[in-house]
Parts: C-alpha cells; sequence; structure tokens
C-alpha cells in the first residue's frame, strides 16, 4: 500500500477520510504563495537595494545577489537531508521558517535605522562620494541575507514533499489529485512573484526598503501559522535514517564482495521486511541493471551495516545513478533561462513601454511572464491534461520527461525568436519599437517554466524512494541553481573570448555600455545552439531512462510492491 509508512500527527494510522488529499494541501498552497511573496521580488530586486542603499558595486551586488539564490538551492538539500533523516516535513518546515523570518527582521531593522547603513548619495552621478556598507553594518547584511535562504530553502524542499505525501498514487480517487498537487504548487509560485512584484515592489519603492523587509517577515509568519493550523490533516511520512549514509553503505559494501558471485536465486539476497518493533517496512523489488550492486545484498556471515545491506537499499543507489543523467542534462537544458529573462527585461527597458497613455517600469516586466505561466498552468491542469490523459493513456497526459522535453524545446524557440527581434530592434531604433515585440519569447518562457519546473519537481518526487522524497525536490532547486551559476560563467567565458578575437568590436558581446553597444543578438544565437545540442543530450538521456512504474499503467509514485511491469522505458 502506498499509504504505508505514513502516520497522523499522533503517530497512529491514517484514514483516508479524516487526513491528506486536497483540504490538507490547501494550508501548503497558502505557505507558498505568502512565501514566494517575499521571496521572488527579493531575488529580483536584491541588487537594486545592494547597490543603491547598501553602494555595493554593480560587481559585487550581481555576485552577492547571485550567491543569495545559490544559498536557497543549497539549504533546500540540506532542509530536504534533515527531513527525510531525521524529522518529518511538518516539523522540520516548523523549525526552520522562524530562521527566514529572523533574516528578514534584521533586513528590516538595518534598513530602518540609518547608523545601521550607510549614508544616501547619489549612486548614478557621483559614485565616487559614497561609501560602500563595510565592518559590523556589512556582517549584520550577511548575517541576514544568508538566514532567510536557510529557511526559505527548508520551506521550499520540505512543502512539495509534504503535499505530494498527501496523495495516494495507488489509489485512483487521488492518482488525479496528486498530479495535479504540484501544477497547483507551481501556479502558487507564480501567484505569490505576481503579487510581490506589484505589491512589494512598489513598497520599496515608495515606502522604503525597511517596511518591505517587515511585511515580508510579516508574510511568512503568516503562511507559517496557516499551514501550523492543518497539522491534524496532514498524513505524515516517517524518518528512515540518513539515506546518504545508506547510498555509501552500498557503495563500501558492494565494493568489500566485489569477488563474489551473485546468487541465482534472488530470495538469497538480503532483505528485512518488519523493523525491530514487528511492523512491516516498504521494500522494493530488485532490478536488473547495475549488477555490481547487487553485491552489497549477497550474504557472506558479515552482518555490519558498511558490509552488507538489504535489496531495498541497494535499489535506492540505483535510482541515484539512473537519474545522475537527467540530472546533469537538465542542468544544462536550464542553463539559458535565467540568462533569457533577464536580459529580455534589459532588452524591454530599451524600448517603447507606452501602454495607452501609461508608461510600464522595466522591472515590471518580470510580471509579463509570471503572468502567462499563470494562465498556460490553469488552462494545462483544466483542459489540455484531461484531453492527453484520454489520448495517450498516461495518468498525467504526458510522462515527466516527456514534459521536461517539451519546456526544452520552447527554450530553443524562445531563443531564436529573442535572436530575430534583438535583430530587428537594432536596426529599428529601440524607441521605435513597441515592447510587446517581446510577447512571443515572454510566452514561450512561460511554457518552458511550466512544463520544465513541474516536470522536473514531478519526475524526481515519484521516482525517489519514500526516504528521499524531499531531497527529490530539493534536487530540482539545485538544478536552477546550477544552472544559474554556469549561466553566470557562460556570461564571463563569452565576453572573454569574443574580447580577444575583436567580435565585439574591441569589447565582448555583452561588455557594452548599453545594449546598443553590444550584440545581444548573437549572444542569443549562441545560447539557441548551446540549448539544442543540450535538448538533443536530454533527449537521449530520457530515452534511456526506464521509470521506476509504468506510467500508462498505474503511474504509481511511491514504494511497493508492483506489477512486473512498474518498470518501463521513457518514451520521448
Amino acid at each position: 500500500m502506498a499509504l504505508q509508512g505514513l502516520v497522523d500527527w499522533r503517530g497512529g494510522p491514517v484514514n483516508q477520510k479524516k487526513h491528506g488529499g486536497v483540504k490538507a494541501s490547501m494550508f501548503i498552497h497558502f505557505l507558498i504563495v505568502m512565501a514566494n511573496i517575499a521571496n521572488i521580488p527579493m531575488i529580483l530586486n536584491l541588487v537594486s537595494y545592494l547597490h543603491g542603499t547598501m553602494h555595493m558595486g554593480v560587481k559585487d551586488a550581481s555576485t552577492t545577489s547571485t550567491n543569495f539564490f545559490g544559498a536557497i538551492c543549497f539549504f533546500s538539500f540540506l532542509g530536504a537531508f534533515v527531513s527525510d533523516s531525521y524529522l518529518k516535513r511538518f516539523y522540520t518546515m516548523l523549525i526552520f521558517a522562524p530562521i527566514e523570518i529572523m533574516g528578514y527582521t534584521l533586513l528590516a531593522f538595518q534598513a530602518h535605522f540609518p547608523s545601521l547603513h550607510p549614508p544616501p548619495c547619489d549612486m548614478i552621478n557621483h559614485p565616487s562620494e559614497c561609501t560602500p556598507v563595510s565592518g559590523r553594518n556589512l556582517s549584520l547584511l550577511t548575517l541576514g541575507l544568508y538566514l532567510i535562504p536557510i529557511g526559505e530553502g527548508s520551506l521550499r524542499s520540505c512543502a512539495a514533499a509534504l503535499g505530494g505525501d498527501q496523495f495516494d498514487g495507488d489509489d485512483p480517487a487521488e492518482l488525479h489529485g496528486k498530479i495535479s498537487f504540484f501544477n497547483w504548487f507551481a501556479f502558487c509560485i507564480s501567484l505569490g512573484g505576481f503579487v510581490g512584484l506589484v505589491f512589494l515592489v512598489w513598497v520599496q519603492d515608495n515606502e522604503g526598503w525597511g517596511l518591505s523587509f517587515a511585511l515580508s517577515a510579516l508574510l511568512v509568519l503568516v503562511g507559517t501559522v496557516v499551514v501550523g493550523a492543518g497539522l491534524p490533516f496532514y498524513r505524515h511520512q516517517k524518518p528512515m535514517g540518513s539515506p546518504l549514509t545508506r547510498i555509501f553503505q552500498v557503495f563500501v559494501a558492494a565494493f568489500r564482495k566485489r569477488k563474489l558471485s551473485l546468487p541465482e536465486n534472488q530470495m538469497e539476497m538480503h532483505e528485512v521486511t518488519a523493523d525491530s518493533t514487528g511492523t512491516s517496512v516498504k521494500s522494493m523489488e530488485r532490478t536488473s541493471d547495475f549488477k555490481f550492486l547487487d553485491k552489497a545484498a549477497v550474504e557472506d556471515g558479515d552482518t555490519r551495516g558498511w558490509s552488507l545491506c538489504t535489496v531495498t537499499q541497494v535499489e535506492e543507489a540505483k535510482i541515484i545513478l539512473r537519474m545522475a543523467p537527467i540530472f546533469l542534462s537538465s542542468v544544462l537544458g536550464n542553463v539559458s533561462i535565467p540568462l533569457l529573462l533577464s536580459l529580455t527585461v534589459q532588452q524591454g527597458g530599451t524600448m517603447d513601454t507606452r501602454l495607452g497613455g501609461t508608461s510600464i517600469p522595466p522591472a515590471s516586466l518580470f510580471i509579463v511572464p509570471i503572468v502567462f505561466q499563470i494562465i498556460i498552468l490553469v488552462i494545462y491542469d483544466r483542459a489540455i491534461m484531461p484531453w492527453l490523459r484520454r489520448a495517450t493513456g498516461n495518468a498525467g497526459g504526458v510522462t515527466h520527461l516527456q514534459r521536461v522535453g517539451v519546456g526544452f524545446a520552447s527554450s530553443v524557440l524562445a531563443l531564436a525568436v529573442a535572436a530575430v527581434v534583438e535583430r530587428r530592434r537594432r536596426g529599428m531604433g529601440a524607441a521605435e519599437m513597441s515592447v510587446f515585440w517581446l510577447t512571443p519569447q515572454f510566452f514561450l518562457l512561460g511554457v518552458m517554466d511550466v512544463t520544465s519546473f513541474v516536470g522536473l519537481l514531478e519526475f524526481f518526487y515519484s521516482e525517489a524512494s519514500a526516504g528521499m522524497k524531499s531531497i527529490g525536490g530539493a534536487i530540482v532547486f539545485c538544478v536552477l541553481g546550477a544552472a544559474s551559476w554556469l549561466g553566470s560563467l557562460l556570461i564571463q567565458v563569452v565576453n572573454h573570448a569574443t574580447a580577444r578575437r575583436g567580435g565585439g568590436h574591441g569589447h565582448g558581446w555583452l561588455d557594452g555600455a548599453n545594449l546598443n553597444a553590444s550584440r545581444l543578438d548573437l549572444f542569443y544565437w549562441l545560447l539557441a545552439v548551446f540549448a539544442l545540442v543540450s535538448f538533443f543530450l536530454y533527449l537521449l538521456c530520457a530515452w534511456r531512462y526506464t521509470y521506476r512504474h509504468d506510467p500508462r499503467l498505474q503511474a504509481g509514485t511511491d514504494d511497493g510492491n508492483v506489477a512486473p511491469a512498474a518498470t518501463k522505458k521513457a518514451t520521448v
């Protein structure tokens, strides 16, 4: 049963009528909306605060902002590890959320009291007269900035896994709800980002950063209180110990027994079906790949943990090896996305932004792809997915990897369209070209996010074992973090290479004082080629991947003994 290993808040058996389902997931969705109202404007507008208020140089401000996003991705893995190993996901969230609130509170105090930040000055016209933040104030800023990722990262990974736990993938009545949960999870991220970019950015510009940070702390607090109120309704996954330790034990034991022969009878392999209290535990069937790891479960008289592992432990290690190519190819496939988003907004800032009698601020252009994401998610979940489900027989309409592939294909098209639009902008003159020429690439960015992000979230959650569900969700954010870092590195490499060759008229393609002095169109074409190569590499990895469960037959997403058809070659 998929509910095996799940308990209610008192530790008793789960009652499907009282615990879990849409009712429980609504508390989690509310938290995600509140957290992202605070977090997304922080990520996208942090450079403005560091440069304008803290008087950091552009390079230092950009580096700090990039490190802030990377820290969120890193700490999502830390929180996931803690929840899978030692604490229930719910209690991990309650422990780490106050840390995020504390970070916002420190930043609010620093922004409010003049003695805690540099005095105001004109950073645009007289930057030499400005004193950058330093000493104790810099330490306070750094502490506040890194307390936020500790809490936010844990909330991201644990909320996704806790939400997935509320639905039984083996129950047809709950299966569709489980698939829709991740669509609405992404919807709530986009909704929170939309509200934050409209409301909090206005507060930052008109009322000050101190009030903005204070409101962010309040929003996370309200979200935490609401998700805490849902405690009696949740299904809780019991921690199963450190998954990293279990996996390392498999590799060590397999190496020690590398000279042994595998038994012909699978029943001779070591497995545990009940814990020390006599309660049955989940087990996973042996698969035929990575046979060298199977030797870790061969009994030779040595029963120490680093010499003898269960078949389930071995299968957990195999899952990691199977998913590694998907992880790496997904990182490459996502490299161009943050670059395209930020550069498209810069494009828009140089174009005619008039809408009737109103001029759209460049920072508000971030709202456009988010609006597309919200609209596409609703249409996909309510109309497209049910139609695909009937047409293909897959519970999710398409497989997880197919959905991700659609996103990566959309990114190639978006980059090609962006290159064509940028070439036209350079030819016409920025002031003569309407910002609405950017609509096609914003739309394709929305498609990319709806398909690839949600597909990866579903994939890593569903393919991870019961003891690694939070880590499965955290891997997605690690993909985004690694892709963002590689994107920054790519810009530096391209600028250095084009400057040396003189292809950028004496400077790199993106080294110009403004976009008109740069060759953004050529950089877009380079990204399009890079994305196309990454797409074909992803297709190869996805085609070779074997699902743990057949998405066409049952789309099960939890551990348990499944039918022989439970593994299926990915179709892409």
